[in-house]
């Protein structure tokens, strides 16, 4: 257990379903919250519904039923506004999507100036202690093409952290990383861990789930099977599909 958690809740899913125009029954009535300063990791096998539910987190998918409160916000009320609400909750995905044609240091500044409209002087300085934080500062200037796949990664998460949000969530964020570029991510990520930041992860990174997770939702066919103790996952998994998907890949 990395954090001192408190009581507050920070999300609250009730009940989600969510299904494609294809008929596909992507989530089915899963629930779950994060509390403040809690990191929650998502496993399960491809096609479970880890990265959709994920994603619903920040409505980049719609649900079809069912409710999501976001530090205290109902996300799929009419009075909500929804970029508004964005702006507190920080995304990295498996591909880094930085801008080319602008260095690593622009591509950290960009929303905080053009979406925040927060002043040059302040969003420049808080740009680069991220910088530093992600271990990238003598990588400032350079543009992406001139960094590996795990700096890009740790730009991205700079970025990401730009705009000083509440919540973080990561969509298997080394996924797309050439092995020994792994673990400076996950590095980074568990600094976040201990510094308190409300985190939720997808991972394929098991390890990575034990070491840092207050808690490890197991996910199969869009339902949520075990919420559960990384320790009672692990080492003591009870559910006969966690057993048989945890025996595939440890």
């Amino acid at each position: 257990m990395t954090n001192q958690q408190n009581n507050e809740l920070m999300v609250v899913a009730n009940e989600i379903d969510k299904f494609y125009p294809n008929g596909c029954h992507a989530l089915k009535a899963v629930s779950a919250t994060i509390h403040r300063g809690e990191v929650v990791v998502i496993i399960g096998p491809s096609g479970s519904g880890k990265s959709t539910f994920l994603r619903t987190l920040n409505q980049l998918e719609e649900i079809s039923t069912g409710s999501i409160m976001v530090d205290g916000i109902d996300m799929y009320s009419k009075s909500t506004n929804i970029n508004q609400l964005r702006q507190n909750v920080g995304m990295v995905f498996q591909s880094f999507n930085l801008f080319p044609h602008k260095t690593a240091l622009e591509n950290v500044m960009l929303a905080p100036l053009k979406v925040a409209k927060r002043p040059h002087k302040e969003v420049s300085e808080h740009a680069k202690a991220l910088m530093k934080r992600v271990g990238l500062e003598d990588r400032m200037n350079n543009y992406p093409t001139h960094l590996s796949g795990g700096q890009q990664q740790r730009v991205a998460i700079a970025r990401a952290l730009a705009m000083k949000p509440d919540l973080m969530l990561f969509d298997e964020p080394t996924s797309a990383l050439d092995p020994e570029m792994v673990g400076e991510v996950l590095d980074v990520m568990k600094g976040l861990a201990k510094e308190g930041m409300t985190m939720a992860i997808v991972t394929h990174e098991m390890g990575f789930a034990k070491e840092v997770a207050d808690r490890v939702l197991f996910m199969e066919e869009g339902a949520l099977l075990v919420d559960d103790t990384p320790q009672a996952v692990f080492d003591n998994p009870t559910h006969p599909r966690l057993k048989q998907f945890l025996a595939k890949i440890l």
